[in-house]
């Protein structure tokens, strides 16, 4: 066995590598890396960062976002969203985009991974998974950036909030909200208060 073929072994399907991954089993990384791309093993996937792609009976398969994320990021605390995942809120989004957002510790821009772009955004905390009120919240603090009638949104965010958990609700929006969801909800959530109390 060659020393291409020995790197070869450590190299398993749907696996994003860095140069460092390799380096530990190469003694002449930065030629066998020409080579297994030359030789269309390893894709190149963003700097310093390569696919081993699955094969399928459509040809090869694209990096798992989870994956490829991680691997970029090299932390594993981040959460992949999309604007599209507020159309099942009911609150009139209806606009398809073709945007995944990920939210984390670490990066801030719009980068490409493969033949997708990603936008990151830096936030301090944001939950392990998607749920309705981090979406409601989520949304208001992102309404600027989507093509929808902004006026109209936020009459059905209100509707929709006064027929959600106010708890939950109340606690999204002390963990995850930026200045204008903390404002929006703090008028709705007290009235609903105030409406309670009368």
């Amino acid at each position: 066995m060659n020393a291409l073929q020995s790197v070869k072994t450590h190299l398993r399907p749907g696996k994003v590598y860095r140069r460092s991954d390799l380096a530990k089993w190469s003694n002449a990384v930065d030629r066998h890396l020409n080579q297994l791309q030359k030789d269309e093993v390893l894709l190149k996937v963003a700097s310093g960062m390569y696919l081993y792609p699955r094969k399928t009976v459509f040809g090869k398969a694209p990096a798992n976002d989870r994956e490829l994320i991680e691997r970029f990021l090299k932390d594993s605390r981040f959460l992949l969203a999309t604007p599209n995942a507020y159309n099942a809120l009911g609150v009139g989004t209806t606009q398809l985009y073709n945007e995944t957002v990920v939210y984390n510790h670490k990066r801030h821009g719009r980068f490409k991974l493969g033949n997708r772009y990603f936008r990151f955004v830096m936030k301090h905390h944001f939950p392990a998974k998607l749920s309705k009120e981090f979406l409601l919240v989520d949304l208001v603090d992102n309404l600027q950036r989507l093509m929808e009638d902004r006026e109209k949104v936020l009459r059905l965010v209100t509707k929709k909030a006064q027929s959600m958990d106010s708890r939950a609700l109340l606690r999204a929006v002390k963990n995850y909200g930026g200045i204008k969801a903390s404002k929006f909800f703090a008028a709705i959530l007290n009235d609903r208060k105030a409406t309670y109390a009368s």
